[in-house]
Protein backbone atom coordinates (compact mmCIF):
# COMPACT_ATOMS: atom_id res chain seq x y z
CA UNK A 1 0.00 0.00 0.00
CA UNK A 2 2.82 2.39 0.71
CA UNK A 3 4.29 1.74 -2.66
CA UNK A 4 1.10 2.85 -4.46
CA UNK A 5 0.88 6.07 -2.40
CA UNK A 6 4.54 6.88 -3.05
CA UNK A 7 4.05 6.22 -6.73
CA UNK A 8 1.32 8.89 -6.88
CA UNK A 9 3.61 11.54 -5.38
CA UNK A 10 6.62 10.82 -7.60
CA UNK A 11 5.11 11.20 -11.01
CA UNK A 12 7.23 12.60 -13.81
CA UNK A 13 6.08 15.79 -15.57
CA UNK A 14 4.41 15.36 -18.91
CA UNK A 15 4.90 17.96 -21.65
CA UNK A 16 1.54 19.56 -20.77
CA UNK A 17 2.66 20.16 -17.20
CA UNK A 18 6.11 21.55 -18.09
CA UNK A 19 6.85 24.96 -16.61
CA UNK A 20 8.78 27.93 -18.12
CA UNK A 21 8.81 29.89 -21.38
CA UNK A 22 9.68 28.76 -24.84
CA UNK A 23 12.33 30.58 -26.84
CA UNK A 24 9.64 31.95 -29.17
CA UNK A 25 7.69 33.46 -26.25
CA UNK A 26 10.82 35.15 -24.91
CA UNK A 27 11.74 36.49 -28.37
CA UNK A 28 8.23 37.90 -28.91
CA UNK A 29 8.43 39.62 -25.52
CA UNK A 30 11.84 41.12 -26.35
CA UNK A 31 10.53 42.40 -29.70
CA UNK A 32 7.49 44.03 -28.07
CA UNK A 33 9.61 45.70 -25.39
CA UNK A 34 12.07 46.92 -28.06
CA UNK A 35 9.28 48.48 -30.12
CA UNK A 36 7.85 50.22 -27.05
CA UNK A 37 11.29 51.51 -26.09
CA UNK A 38 11.96 52.77 -29.63
CA UNK A 39 8.83 54.92 -29.40
CA UNK A 40 8.94 55.89 -25.72
CA UNK A 41 12.58 56.94 -25.27
CA UNK A 42 12.62 59.66 -27.98
CA UNK A 43 9.26 60.95 -26.75
CA UNK A 44 10.61 61.14 -23.20
CA UNK A 45 13.74 63.02 -24.37
CA UNK A 46 11.58 65.56 -26.20
CA UNK A 47 9.40 65.93 -23.11
CA UNK A 48 12.45 66.63 -20.92
CA UNK A 49 13.81 69.12 -23.46
CA UNK A 50 10.48 70.96 -23.64
CA UNK A 51 10.50 71.11 -19.85
CA UNK A 52 13.86 72.90 -19.83
CA UNK A 53 12.95 75.61 -22.36
CA UNK A 54 10.98 77.72 -19.83
CA UNK A 55 14.25 78.07 -17.94
CA UNK A 56 15.43 80.31 -20.79
CA UNK A 57 12.19 82.07 -21.63
CA UNK A 58 11.30 82.99 -18.06
CA UNK A 59 14.80 84.32 -17.33
CA UNK A 60 14.77 86.37 -20.55
CA UNK A 61 11.39 87.84 -19.59
CA UNK A 62 12.64 88.66 -16.11
CA UNK A 63 15.82 90.29 -17.42
CA UNK A 64 13.76 92.25 -19.96
CA UNK A 65 11.60 93.69 -17.17
CA UNK A 66 14.72 94.59 -15.17
CA UNK A 67 16.22 96.33 -18.21
CA UNK A 68 13.04 98.34 -18.75
CA UNK A 69 13.02 99.36 -15.09
CA UNK A 70 16.66 100.44 -15.39
CA UNK A 71 15.82 102.43 -18.54
CA UNK A 72 12.94 104.18 -16.75
CA UNK A 73 15.32 105.30 -14.02
CA UNK A 74 18.37 106.16 -16.18
CA UNK A 75 17.08 106.79 -19.73
CA UNK A 76 19.72 104.39 -21.09
CA UNK A 77 20.39 100.66 -21.29
CA UNK A 78 24.18 101.16 -21.19
CA UNK A 79 25.76 99.59 -18.09
CA UNK A 80 22.45 98.09 -16.95
CA UNK A 81 23.17 95.25 -14.46
CA UNK A 82 20.68 92.85 -16.11
CA UNK A 83 22.70 93.26 -19.31
CA UNK A 84 25.82 91.68 -17.84
CA UNK A 85 26.85 88.14 -18.82
CA UNK A 86 25.14 85.51 -16.65
CA UNK A 87 26.38 81.92 -16.67
CA UNK A 88 25.29 80.95 -13.16
CA UNK A 89 21.53 81.54 -13.03
CA UNK A 90 20.63 78.53 -15.15
CA UNK A 91 22.00 75.01 -15.43
CA UNK A 92 20.95 74.82 -19.09
CA UNK A 93 21.35 78.35 -20.51
CA UNK A 94 23.87 81.20 -20.50
CA UNK A 95 22.51 84.75 -20.77
CA UNK A 96 24.21 87.62 -22.55
CA UNK A 97 23.26 91.08 -23.65
CA UNK A 98 24.58 92.27 -26.99
CA UNK A 99 24.10 95.43 -28.97
CA UNK A 100 23.47 97.40 -25.80
CA UNK A 101 23.19 101.09 -26.62
CA UNK A 102 21.38 103.96 -24.96
CA UNK A 103 18.11 102.96 -26.66
CA UNK A 104 18.49 99.33 -27.74
CA UNK A 105 19.56 95.88 -26.55
CA UNK A 106 19.33 92.22 -27.50
CA UNK A 107 19.12 89.68 -24.68
CA UNK A 108 20.22 86.18 -25.63
CA UNK A 109 19.81 82.79 -23.95
CA UNK A 110 22.26 80.24 -25.37
CA UNK A 111 21.80 76.58 -24.53
CA UNK A 112 24.49 74.60 -22.77
CA UNK A 113 24.78 71.03 -21.51
CA UNK A 114 21.82 69.01 -22.82
CA UNK A 115 20.26 72.18 -24.31
CA UNK A 116 23.18 72.95 -26.61
CA UNK A 117 21.92 74.21 -29.95
CA UNK A 118 19.09 76.38 -28.64
CA UNK A 119 19.32 80.18 -28.82
CA UNK A 120 16.50 82.50 -27.83
CA UNK A 121 16.52 86.31 -28.09
CA UNK A 122 14.41 89.30 -27.14
CA UNK A 123 15.05 92.99 -27.82
CA UNK A 124 13.93 96.36 -26.43
CA UNK A 125 10.81 96.29 -28.61
CA UNK A 126 9.78 92.93 -27.12
CA UNK A 127 10.46 91.07 -30.36
CA UNK A 128 11.14 87.42 -29.49
CA UNK A 129 12.98 84.98 -31.75
CA UNK A 130 14.38 81.48 -31.79
CA UNK A 131 17.58 81.98 -33.75
CA UNK A 132 19.06 78.50 -33.34
CA UNK A 133 17.68 75.07 -32.53
CA UNK A 134 18.90 71.48 -32.83
CA UNK A 135 18.25 69.45 -35.96
CA UNK A 136 14.58 68.61 -36.29
CA UNK A 137 13.37 71.75 -34.53
CA UNK A 138 11.76 74.66 -36.39
CA UNK A 139 13.13 78.19 -36.01
CA UNK A 140 11.01 81.31 -35.64
CA UNK A 141 11.73 85.01 -36.07
CA UNK A 142 8.54 85.98 -34.22
CA UNK A 143 8.43 83.82 -31.07
CA UNK A 144 10.22 81.43 -28.71
CA UNK A 145 9.74 77.92 -30.08
CA UNK A 146 8.80 75.40 -27.38
CA UNK A 147 8.04 72.32 -29.52
CA UNK A 148 9.73 70.64 -32.47
CA UNK A 149 6.92 71.60 -34.82
CA UNK A 150 7.60 75.31 -34.26
CA UNK A 151 4.80 75.92 -31.75
CA UNK A 152 5.29 79.00 -29.62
Amino acid sequence: MQSAAMHRHHRTATPLEARGFTLIEVMVTVVIVSILAAVAIPQYRDYVTRGRIPDATSALSSKQVQLEQYYQDNRTYVSAPPCSSDTATSKFFDFTCSSSTATAYVLTATGKSSMTGFTYTVNQAGAKATTAAPTGWTLSTTCWVVKKDGSC
